[in-house]
């Protein structure tokens, strides 16, 4: 099996950046309003949203996600996202929830995000008034802790 369950990392469970997220991928607090990814009064602690199935980090603060779509094929990166990770320091990875993606946590400098394509590969880098899904499924030999981004 390409992943497992493990923690979630030190650098994201200290900040209180946490919202949930229904279905319609639509960020919620704790209590099911809408939160926001740019109002922190709409954010909670990680103890807060800990047993919540659909939990997600706001970017910001120095973390930074790079999101990789349909880039697993029964558990195995294809070519292009083999080679792209491989370009990477070892970062904290984890399977997306649609289970065919993976997002990868760096340091990261606040930016606008940027959209592109690397070899047929969509990769997305947000850093900043955005909120990413946390699965907690970390990919087979991700690390524990956050990298510096080195782009």
């Amino acid at each position: 099996m390409a992943a497992h369950r493990a923690s979630v990392p030190k650098e994201l469970r200290e900040r209180d950046r946490w919202v949930r997220w229904a279905p319609s991928k639509r960020p919620i607090q704790v209590n099911g309003s809408p939160a926001s990814s740019t109002d922190p009064a709409t954010w909670a602690s990680y103890a807060q949203v800990r047993s919540h199935k659909r939990k997600g980090f706001v970017l910001g603060d120095g973390i930074g996600c790079v999101d990789l779509d349909h880039c697993l094929i029964d558990g195995v990166l294809t070519a292009a996202a083999q080679a792209f990770v491989d370009s990477l320091p070892a970062t904290y990875t984890e399977v997306s929830p649609s289970g065919d993606g993976l997002h990868l946590w760096f340091w990261m400098p606040e930016a606008p995000g940027t959209k592109r394509v690397v070899d047929g590969l969509s990769v997305e880098t947000y850093s900043v008034s955005r909120y990413i899904t946390v699965t907690g499924n970390s990919f087979r030999g991700s690390v524990s802790r956050l990298a510096v981004w080195p782009r």
